[in-house]
């Protein structure tokens, strides 16, 4: 893999682990579709006879569909949502891993595991901190009731990082570091208050 096709997939990884720091299961599934069928698998490598080829299945559609729409309707459920932040914390961790590995496959392993870990899972964890932080907030103030505002905003965020990254990467990893730092910027705000408040 040259240096050009190395960035551009770095770059993909990046927006699909971000889009996972909003939804777990919408990037592979998506990913996984899109290989099936041939379809914005552009910037996606060969995952045939990789550990990755899992991906390309009936199988790996169906059951990450059917996950995802589970998880897209469970964050509208007032009481369960901040439940599942507990358990999509350290899941969004490893989708972001795992999206960004499978854009670097056929790359250097150190530079693609390297990048998967640090940058992958990082954004990921990041935008999933921030987002329970947000969560919390509304909680707090709206009593739950305003959850599925944030809730539809983390849906539409994840669909569209998810979608650009397969069109086109640069803007998606343009957008993803923006909402990184606006997210960043804001939980420390909400954290800062919380302080205050306690003081």
């Amino acid at each position: 893999m040259g240096i050009e096709t190395t960035i551009v997939a770095a770059l993909v990884g990046l927006s699909l682990a971000s889009a996972s720091g909003f939804r777990v299961f919408l990037p592979p599934f998506i990913l996984s579709l899109a290989v099936r069928t041939d379809t914005l698998d552009k910037y996606i490598p060969d995952l045939s006879g990789t550990e990755f080829a899992i991906f390309d299945s009936n199988a790996a559609v169906l059951v990450l569909g059917i996950a995802c729409l589970a998880e897209f309707g469970a964050y509208y459920v007032p009481w369960l949502d901040n439940i599942l932040d507990t358990i999509a914390t350290p899941a969004a961790v490893v989708s972001g891993v795992g999206m960004t590995s499978i854009a670097l496959v056929g790359s250097d392993p150190i530079i693609q595991w390297s990048f998967a870990i640090i940058a992958g899972g990082g954004s990921a964890g990041v935008i999933q901190v921030a987002t329970v932080a947000i969560r919390g907030l509304s909680s707090t103030i709206t009593l739950g009731f305003g959850n599925s505002f944030v809730a539809s905003g983390e849906n539409i965020a994840s669909v569209i990082l998810t979608f650009a990254a397969l069109i086109a990467p640069l803007l998606a990893a343009i957008f993803a570091i923006f909402i990184v730092v606006l997210l960043v910027r804001q939980s420390i705000k909400i954290t800062g208050d919380k302080s205050v408040q306690g003081d």
